[in-house]
C-alpha cells in the first residue's frame, strides 16, 4: 500500500463517502490480481449506480480521486496510466543476475505445430494491460490499434500473416473495441485494408458487441453524431453507444479467453510448455555449474 498524504485538506463528506465507494472497487479488482485506469474505475461507480454517466461525473471523479490520492485516501499505486511510461534500460549488479533473468525470460514459441497463429488487437491503448494479461498467458501477441491503425503497423501485420501462411499457420485476429459509430468501424476497416496487403486471415471481433450489451448491461452513452460515421450506426444500433473500458477485467479475460481456446490444441501446447519447463532448467543447470 502507499496511501501517502502530501496535502492535508478538510474533504466534504459526499467526496469522502465517494472516496470509499471507489476503494471498493479498487479493493474488488485488487483481489483479482488487476489494476485500473482512472476510467475503469469511473464505469465501475457507473455500473453500480453510484454516479451518472456524463462528462461532468467523469471529470468529478478525477477530481476525487486526485484529492484522495494527495490526502492519502486513495492508494498511488492502485490506479495506473497505461499510456504513459518512462523507456529505461535494464540494469544489473553482476553477470550472473543478467543470466538468471534470462532464464526466467526464456520461452519456447508454445504454439509450435500449431493449425493457427493469434494476435489479439485492441482499439484502445489504455486496457493493453489487461488484454496483455490474458494473451500472454497463452502465448499469444497482442497490438494496441490507438484508433484507427496507421498503414505502417497495416502493412507491417499484413507481411507478418503472409510469412505464418507460409510456414503453414492461417492467422487470426481477434479484436476488441468500442460499439460507437468508429469503433465498430474500425474491425472493417482493419480487416479490409489487410486484405488490400494481400493477407489471407480470419477477423473475429469478440467485443463489444450487440448481444453482449444485454448481457452484460455497460452503462449507454449517447453515440458521437458529428462523427462521419454516425449516421449508418444510428440507423443500424439507435442513438446510444458503449465503451470497451465499461466492461469488467474478468469479463474481458474470459471473453479473450474462450476466444484463444477455439483454435488451440491443447496437448500440443502442454507438449511445448512442458518442453520449455525442461529446457528452462536446463538453462539454471548451466548457470549453476558455472557460478
Amino acid at each position: 500500500m502507499a496511501c501517502i498524504a502530501y496535502r492535508n485538506e478538510r474533504l466534504q463528506k459526499k467526496s469522502l463517502d465517494r472516496i470509499k465507494q471507489i476503494n471498493a472497487v479498487i479493493a474488488d479488482y485488487a483481489a483479482q490480481g488487476y489494476s485500473l485506469t482512472l476510467r475503469q474505475v469511473y464505469y465501475q461507480l457507473v455500473a453500480k449506480a453510484f454516479i451518472e454517466n456524463s462528462l461532468n461525473s467523469y471529470k468529478n471523479i478525477g477530481e476525487i480521486v486526485k484529492a484522495g490520492r494527495y490526502n492519502g485516501l486513495i492508494d498511488w499505486n492502485a490506479l495506473e496510466d497505461r499510456t504513459r511510461y518512462v523507456r529505461e534500460l535494464d540494469h544489473y549488479e553482476t553477470p550472473r543476475d543478467i543470466m538468471e533473468t534470462a532464464a526466467r525470460a526464456y520461452h519456447r514459441d508454445l504454439w509450435e505445430g500449431q493449425e493457427y497463429h493469434l494476435e489479439v488487437w485492441t482499439e484502445k491503448d489504455a486496457l493493453i494491460g489487461v488484454i496483455e494479461r490474458t494473451a500472454h498467458r497463452f502465448d499469444v501477441s497482442c497490438f494496441s490499434c490507438r484508433g484507427y491503425t496507421s498503414t505502417t503497423a497495416l502493412w507491417e501485420t499484413a507481411n507478418r500473416l503472409i510469412n505464418h501462411a507460409e510456414t503453414g499457420r492461417y492467422s487470426v485476429i481477434i479484436h476488441l473495441g468500442d460499439h460507437d459509430p468508429s469503433g465498430v468501424d474500425m474491425t472493417r476497416d482493419i480487416e479490409t485494408r489487410l486484405i488490400e496487403f494481400g493477407a489471407r486471415f480470419d477477423m473475429k471481433r469478440i467485443a463489444l458487441n450487440s448481444d453482449q450489451i444485454d448481457l452484460y448491461k455497460p452503462p449507454p452513452q449517447p453515440a458521437k453524431e458529428n462523427d462521419t460515421r454516425a449516421k449508418k450506426y444510428i440507423k443500424a444500433h439507435g442513438k446510444q453507444s458503449w465503451e470497451l473500458d465499461a466492461l469488467d477485467p474478468a469479463t474481458m479475460d474470459a471473453l479473450i479467453t474462450a476466444a484463444i481456446e477455439t483454435y488451440l490444441d491443447l496437448f500440443l501446447y502442454n507438449k511445448a510448455k512442458e518442453k520449455q519447463e525442461q529446457e528452462r532448467e536446463a538453462i539454471y543447470k548451466m548457470i549453476k555449474d558455472t557460478a
